[in-house]
């Protein structure tokens, strides 16, 4: 429970640093979103233009637009990741894991991102396989804290050496995205414990197919727009998806391709 705490403590960190530093929009994106605001004509403030209002007032308190964009999305992200499980099939490690790699997609870059991604569950991976092979019977916390020492080590390993390697791209990473990643290595291990290497290899693809689909929705200029601009649609819309996803009860649509000779006959 704490550890999640800590994590969306993290995680609204990275929200707001990204509003106030400029890396969720370009400078041209973010004065063009505000601008866009302060043009939008606004009818009563009841009952379909609350949030208008409040935004508006926020935002001209000095609140990056970006960030709330970034928020407003969210509840969005979270409805696409739980469609694909729900009604595609893909399954990924949860909602939560996604959606933090989206935003850290968003702060890092993608490959950056993707890069720091796969480290972090290779790093995890090897050292919970190297105490199997080596046969240390650790209990379950003391386990997780030598897998976050091997991941945040290998991690400032990789930083040493930017230096010296200048594709690496990593002089300009912030703190909270990589702290983010390290802490989620509790939760690629605990998923990955029990299951098979394909099994594992196949919930890793599927969750960076995920947060590579939520970070484009995450980013695509006309999405931030609807957003900032139409909150109440959006919100409420997003609200009635998620009862509506909530009662589909039918095949997902990788068990009909799975099933597909037996449906044809």
């Amino acid at each position: 429970m704490i550890k999640k705490v800590v994590l969306l403590a993290l995680f609204f960190l990275v929200l707001f640093g990204l509003g106030a530093s400029g890396v969720y929009a370009q400078e041209e994106t973010l004065g063009s979103l505000e601008e866009i605001l302060f043009q939008q004509e606004l009818g009563a403030i009841w009952p379909a233009n609350p949030l208008k209002y409040a935004i508006r007032s926020t935002v001209g308190a000095g609140v990056p637009a970006s960030t709330i964009v970034l928020l407003l999305l969210l509840p969005v992200v979270a409805f696409v990741i739980a469609a694909s499980r729900h009604v595609v099939g893909l399954r990924g490690f949860g909602i939560f894991l996604p959606a933090a790699l989206s935003v850290v997609f968003v702060a890092l870059g993608p490959v950056i991102g993707i890069f720091l991604f796969l480290l972090i569950v290779t790093l995890s991976t090897v050292t919970r396989l190297s105490l199997r092979k080596l046969r240390i019977q650790l209990e379950y916390l003391p386990r997780m804290a030598l897998i976050l020492w091997s991941v945040v080590v290998g991690v400032l390993v990789l930083l040493f050496l930017s230096p010296f390697v200048t594709s690496l791209m990593l002089g300009n990473i912030s703190i909270f995205p990589v702290l983010i990643l390290a802490l989620l290595a509790e939760d690629f291990t605990k998923t990955q414990i029990g299951k098979s290497a394909k099994t594992a290899i196949s919930l890793t693809s599927e969750t960076l197919i995920l947060a590579l689909m939520s970070y484009i929705l995450l980013t695509l200029k006309t999405i931030q727009e609807f957003a900032l601009l139409n909150p109440e649609i959006l919100l409420l819309s997003t609200a009635i998806g998620d009862l509506l996803l909530g009662r589909y009860v039918g095949l997902r649509l990788r068990e009909f391709w799975r099933f597909r000779k037996l449906i044809r006959n």
